[in-house]
């Protein structure tokens, strides 16, 4: 039974044990991609390198034998570049997004795909609740947003854009129509309270985020009616009760709504010393009705150094789309959260993302070939109207228009429209070993360039997809369908650097998993095998 030191600690271990085991046996992770417990160890990852004493090159921890008296490092600056470079190399191959365009051009970063499904799916439930965990506004932003979104939407390239606005409205007016379906109570306060100033989208959204976290809630308007800006929106884009549904769903979660409250610079400190943490969210004032300087605002916590007080929205500079004031109140609302736990205000560690970048018309039409070829369709309550700024939602002059007071998409254009998504998002992207260990090692993607693998996408009868563009060549779904017996399986093919994975004498996906689809896709390190997530 050697014994070996690792990291300066000594641990014994049975014979035959790896380092890998030594380390965990020491409580040491070693970050592993093309490992999996029961498979011949693939070695060809080398994200698990460590330095060993005496060696004059990092060996994989996954498949070297402790020796007695090994001495190893596996944290040490060389280790730690030779991984960061093994996923960078593995990235700049990679040809697939973490993170959809869309998802990414949104500055609330919703879940654009993931709602699309659900409507296509005809759970209008779940893309309620999916548009409102980045927005707590849906019906009133899908009237009266820009939709940056969908200038960064693929499909665009190929006829018109998803109508992402519409269909967040669909989502949002539905969710308005079934108030049965809110919180059946409010959550239990957290014995911490926050005062509100201002009920604009950067108050509000804040206000419905803290007491989502179960702080009490006091928010404080001059006008009679919760809105702020919104307010003055003309009525053919935003009809005044559709705000006034919305921000009634956001206060009937036991936020206490206190109108006609004009707080001034003295009122200000009073509330510093009443509540437990105070959020000046006014909009943009003048010199002479400022309740803050914005310049002793820490930009990155939103908080005015060294007290209880944080700003949002439009006091702390003008914005020109109220989704952006929408996102910075869920940013302060972290703060605040932060703040009131006793926890250190860092910024929200941003997701880790690859792009692909450019496609070509021929990787597009392989998006399309799983997506309703329909183009965009005007709402069933006739045209967009006339005017600077707007354009039909048909044809070839499509731009992303506010929908303003149709009647919006029916349901059966809102589930043909959301079929029209091509899925540039991943479909591993929360359980992907390529990904998580990238964001741990702060790899870049962009560190090494190259002419990319061309994306293709293999279906299997039953929902598997196949994605080569994303293959790192492990090899562990080859071990697998050997191991039970797959008629054809998978197997290397190719020679060189042009090897890769596929079913022998090009037979389909379906024919090579005919036993083995899921435990492949499940021991996949990225989503190169995955689960078709796409609605039936």
């Amino acid at each position: 039974m050697p014994k070996v030191v690792i990291d300066n600690k000594e641990v014994q271990v049975s014979d035959g044990a790896t380092l890998l085991q030594a380390a965990a046996q020491a409580g040491i992770a070693i970050p592993t991609l093309c490992y999996l417990d029961g498979c011949a160890p693939p070695t060809s990852c080398l994200v698990c390198v460590v330095a060993v004493k005496g060696q004059d090159r990092l060996l994989p921890a996954c498949a070297t034998v402790a020796q007695e008296g090994m001495v190893v490092g596996s944290q040490t600056p060389s280790v730690l570049a030779a991984r960061r470079a093994a996923l960078e190399l593995l990235l700049s191959d990679h040809v697939g997004d973490c993170i959809a365009p869309c998802q990414s051009a949104c500055p609330a970063h919703m879940d654009i795909p993931r709602m699309l499904r659900a409507l296509a799916g005809g759970d209008d439930a779940l893309a309620a609740a999916i548009a409102k965990e980045a927005i707590p506004l849906p019906a009133v932003l899908g009237r009266i947003c820009p939709a940056p979104c969908e200038k960064a939407c693929r499909r665009g390239a190929i006829d018109q854009p998803v109508p992402i606005c519409l269909l967040k409205r669909f989502a949002g007016d539905w969710a308005l129509g079934h108030k049965e379906d809110e919180p059946s109570a409010p959550p239990p306060t957290s014995g911490k309270k926050v005062a509100v100033v201002g009920a604009g989208p950067a108050g509000l959204t804040a206000a419905w985020y803290l007491r989502l976290s179960g702080h009490a809630i006091t928010l404080f308007d001059r006008q009679e009616a919760p809105g702020g800006a919104m307010r003055q929106i003309p009525p053919d884009r935003l009809r005044a009760e559709v705000l006034s549904a919305e921000a009634g769903m956001i206060l009937r979660q036991g936020v206490e709504y206190r109108p006609n409250s004009q707080i001034t610079p003295a009122d200000l400190a009073d509330l510093a010393t009443q509540f437990d943490a105070v959020l000046v969210a006014t909009g943009q004032a003048g010199a002479a009705d400022a309740l803050i300087d914005p310049s002793a605002v820490d930009k990155s916590a939103l908080r005015l150094a060294g007290g209880n007080i944080f700003a949002a929205g439009a006091v702390l500079g003008a914005h020109r789309l109220a989704v952006r004031a929408l996102a910075q109140g869920r940013q302060v609302a972290r703060s605040v959260d932060l703040y009131l736990r006793g926890q250190a205000i860092l910024p929200a560690p941003r997701p880790f993302t690859c792009r692909m970048g450019h496609l070509t018309q021929e990787e597009l039409k392989e998006l399309l070939a799983q997506a309703e070829p329909c183009g965009a369709e005007t709402p069933a309550g006739g045209t967009v109207p006339g005017g600077t700024g707007f354009q039909p939602v048909h044809g070839t002059g499509y731009k992303p228009v506010p929908p303003g007071n149709l009647e919006g998409f029916s349901v059966d254009q809102a589930r043909r429209q959301a079929r029209r998504c091509l899925h540039c998002d991943c479909r591993k992207a929360d359980n992907c070993r390529l990904r998580d260990r990238a964001a741990e090692l702060e790899a870049k993607p962009g560190r090494y360039t190259g002419q990319r693998r061309q994306l293709r996408l293999f279906r299997q009868v039953g929902g598997v997809v196949y994605e080569p563009g994303k293959c790192i060549s492990c090899g562990l779904c080859v071990q697998i369908t050997q191991e039970q017996s797959e008629r054809l399986g998978l197997a290397f093919v190719g020679r060189g650097f042009s090897v890769r994975v596929a079913v022998p004498f090009e037979e389909s996906i379906s024919a090579g998993l005919a036993k083995t689809a899921r435990r492949c896709v499940q021991a996949c390190p990225t989503g190169a095998l995955a689960e078709d997530n796409a609605p039936k």
